[in-house]
């Protein structure tokens, strides 16, 4: 195998001639030159000699990151050194941990004196707003949700800020926050690079909507998965305790149903989950209403799990195109209007009892602790972080890239989002694990045209193989990392 050593971490290595296979066949051993060794599995070749190659990967080549981690060589003494935190956008499960761990990272590790937390969002920078911030300040800031900073959406003037952090003497810039904010924080380094500024600008990824590209996972996501599960668990004992009754809970995820879809998988008591990736209908067969009919006929009651970006279009006619401080368009309230539409449908037209719940657990959701997970990960990040910035990286974000962190250039990460993919394997999973359709193909035939919400037709109206074949493709087309 072909081996490169990467600084400070890994080597990755292509297969040699040097293969030794065991007695029965199960594995086999490949070792290079150098002594990397391989274990490896079995292989159709190992006794098809002349099987042929159906699929080849013709693709771009795939991109490498640096790995992330401690550096022989630091860029800054510790006496020198004046860094400052900030965070932005909305609170998330998470927030003061890492906050707590910059500033524990840059003192235990490498014996930093001046940390400056900046409050308010990017508007403290130059409203001249920060507080001192010590190891001892924030031992115990990880056990409370929110952030001992404060946050705020908007405010970015990149002339403003990078003006204060150059008065300031400030050379290390940790910002915390969404794609929003680190669209910023990327303007942030253009212009300190502009003016040749000895600043180091790392970006820390935040969003419980998981709507990160690139990484794995943002911080804040466990949690509120979990926390997701308690209200779907208080919203299934609502349901089973009424006549037909309904509940419908609406939780985060403006252009991404991960928390959604993730909850949906966990509490096994939901029975249908809608998100914005995948358009749905309310009438007409196969739609939403015909649906909730069939399930309360099985079973007498129903959970309705919807992200908060889901059905935006079916509600075009309420459409206000307002956009928040952040530049985010404003969203209509999918849970009310679908609650509203249920209950008109099911009383007026159908002639039944219902009793519909409509439960909106998002800011008790995002405003909690972080989990055990979620703090390990932030630690994680926050020390990955700080290595970075002593060793003169900028301009990029860390986070985990295939189980390894890495340090991540902003511009691969602001342009786009995250998002589920619905041909992909975990949303057919769901699919099969509450029993919906897909609603992907509303059948017009013999039904009253007035009465059906306007979907544009898509491929199929229930998942198919074409879910499960992506294999050699999901493989392929993995980031990796240098």
């Amino acid at each position: 195998m072909e081996c490169r050593q990467v600084e400070n971490e890994i080597s990755i290595c292509k297969m040699s001639e040097n293969v030794e296979e065991d007695e029965d066949c199960f594995g086999k051993i490949v070792a290079d030159d150098n002594g990397f060794v391989l274990q490896d599995v079995p292989h159709l070749t190992d006794y098809i000699k002349d099987l042929s190659i159906v699929v080849q990967n013709d693709g771009p080549k795939r991109i490498h990151f640096r790995r992330a981690g401690p550096r022989q060589q630091v860029y800054f003494k510790s006496d020198e050194v004046n860094a400052c935190i900030v965070t932005c956008g909305g609170i998330c499960p998470g927030l003061n941990t890492v906050i707590r761990e910059i500033v524990c990272g840059l003192s235990y590790m490498y014996n930093v004196n001046t940390i400056l937390g900046i409050k308010c969002g990017y508007k403290g920078f130059y409203a001249r707003n920060t507080i001192p911030l010590t190891s001892k300040y924030v031992n115990d800031i990880h056990k409370h949700g929110g952030t001992i900073l404060g946050t705020s959406r908007g405010g970015h003037d990149t002339i403003k800020i990078v003006d204060s952090i150059q008065d300031r003497g400030i050379n290390q810039v940790y910002i915390i926050g969404g794609d929003g904010t680190q669209k910023g924080a990327s303007l942030i380094f253009e212009e300190i690079r502009r003016r040749d500024l000895k600043v180091s600008v790392i970006g820390i990824p935040k969003t419980i909507d998981n709507d990160i590209p690139v990484i794995d996972k943002s911080f804040g996501f466990d949690t509120a998965v979990e926390e997701a599960q308690r209200a779907i668990n208080a919203a299934h004992v609502e349901a089973q305790s009424g006549e037909n009754g309904i509940s419908v809970m609406k939780l985060m995820g403006r252009n991404s149903g991960y928390i959604a879809m993730h909850a949906t998988l966990a509490s096994r008591d939901v029975d249908c989950c809608l998100i914005p990736e995948s358009p749905f209908y309310l009438e007409g067969p196969g739609g939403l209403f015909e649906y909730i009919t069939k399930r309360l006929r099985e079973n007498g009651h129903l959970i309705i799990v919807v992200a908060e970006g889901a059905g935006q279009e079916l509600m075009s006619e309420q459409s206000i195109n307002m956009t928040d401080a952040s530049g985010n368009n404003l969203l209509l309230d999918v849970g009310m209007w679908l609650s509203q539409k249920i209950k008109e449908h099911f009383t007026n037209i159908r002639k039944m009892v219902i009793t519909l719940k409509y439960i909106d657990p998002t800011y008790m959701i995002r405003a909690i602790p972080s989990n055990a997970s979620d703090n390990v990960y932030c630690t994680l990040l926050a020390q990955s972080a700080v290595h970075g910035a002593m060793a003169g990286y900028t301009g990029c974000i860390v986070g985990p890239v295939n189980g390894r962190h890495a340090y991540i250039p902003f511009h691969r990460i602001i342009d786009t989002q995250n998002q589920v993919v619905i041909t992909d394997r975990m949303w057919a999973q769901l699919l099969s694990s509450t029993n919906q359709p897909s609603f992907l193909n509303p059948v017009k035939k013999d039904v009253d045209e007035k009465k059906v919400d306007t979907v544009t037709p898509r491929l199929s109206n229930s998942p198919t193989f074409n879910y499960y074949i992506d294999d050699l493709k999901d493989v392929l087309a993995g980031e990796s990392l240098q």
